[in-house]
């Protein structure tokens, strides 16, 4: 009789815990908290609309749990692992299935490596690397569809704030320029292995493509002078004699770069209060205002040869 080629499994082995490998201690310190759910995991899957051509980008994949899930969805999932105890436990839940040829693990610091080209990110992150991931996926060129997010609760009623509400900050605008945000649920403590201390929440990014043709750097300049005091005025934060000293030695720079002659009795100070005064912006606090406010203060100060960057 002809031997009859054994078939590639596509399931995944199931494991204890869904994936929670027996004798693994978490790292608690690096974030590691195992979403053990499967009703959330399944969840999560739903909101990132995956598609049968898509690469996703997963950060902290821990044992696997969304990851296995999505392999069987998509063409390709690209996991970001620190921990390489983890990365062996993700390897041997799809090893000797047809899935493994479609998971690519690359093992290090996620925030010290250039991202790859990605059409979805999907990722319950450890949750102090939050703000700086979200800024360096928004800076990511080639652009992606969009971003599913698990972070603390308080991280993302941040991310989605308003003016005018207390969570509103630097954060919140940011983002809001470069994205548009949606809160999708809350998550509990106890659908997590080992709970952490904070509820957490999903949230969705997707870029604004084409950016706003706005130089970030010199936003961000700007947005950070405001937000230090929020509920400053914006007349007061910019009496800050630090603030004077970078905006004078940037104005000098650029009238140096034009050929622009500076009077003796210049004085920075007297320049950056007309320019709040003629943009009606004076008395204006951080706190309230939105992102149109922040982009016509910005020109005010471009337009008088004034930079943040």
């Amino acid at each position: 009789m002809p031997k009859v080629k054994a078939e590639k499994r596509c399931r995944p082995q199931r494991r204890e815990g869904q994936g929670q490998g027996p004798g693994i201690m978490f790292n608690t310190g690096i974030g590691q908290h195992i979403l053990k759910n499967p009703l959330i995991v399944n969840n999560i899957i739903e909101k990132a609309a995956l598609r049968p051509t898509d690469v996703v980008l997963e950060v902290g994949p821990g044992t696997g749990n969304l990851t296995v899930k999505m392999l069987e969805k998509v063409k390709k999932v690209i996991a970001c692992e620190l921990d390489t105890r983890l990365v062996g436990e993700l390897q041997k839940r799809v090893q000797g299935t047809c899935l493994a040829n479609k998971l690519e693990i690359k093992v290090g610091d996620v925030l010290k490596t250039d991202l790859p080209f990605f059409d979805t990110c999907v990722a319950n992150l450890p949750y102090q690397i939050s703000s700086p991931f979200v800024f360096k996926l928004l800076l990511h060129r080639p652009f992606f569809r969009c971003a599913i997010l698990m972070f603390q609760r308080e991280f993302a009623l941040r991310l989605v704030a308003k003016p005018g509400n207390k969570l509103y900050c630097r954060l919140s605008i940011n983002t809001q320029l470069l994205a548009r945000v949606d809160h999708l649920m809350k998550v509990g403590r106890n659908n997590f292995k080992p709970p952490p201390k904070v509820e957490s929440s999903v949230v969705r990014i997707e870029p604004k493509n084409p950016p706003p043709p706005i130089n970030f750097q010199e936003w961000d300049g700007l947005v950070r002078i405001a937000f230090v005091r929020k509920n400053k005025t914006l007349s007061a934060a910019f009496k800050s004699s630090a603030v004077q000293q970078l905006l004078d030695q940037n104005y000098r720079i650029h009238c140096s770069i034009h050929n622009i002659e500076i009077p003796e009795d210049f004085k920075i100070a007297e320049k950056i209060q007309m320019v709040l005064k003629n943009t009606g912006f004076s008395e204006k606090r951080a706190r309230s205002m939105d992102i149109d406010d922040f982009i016509r203060v910005l020109h005010g100060f471009n337009s008088e040869g004034i930079h943040f960057s």
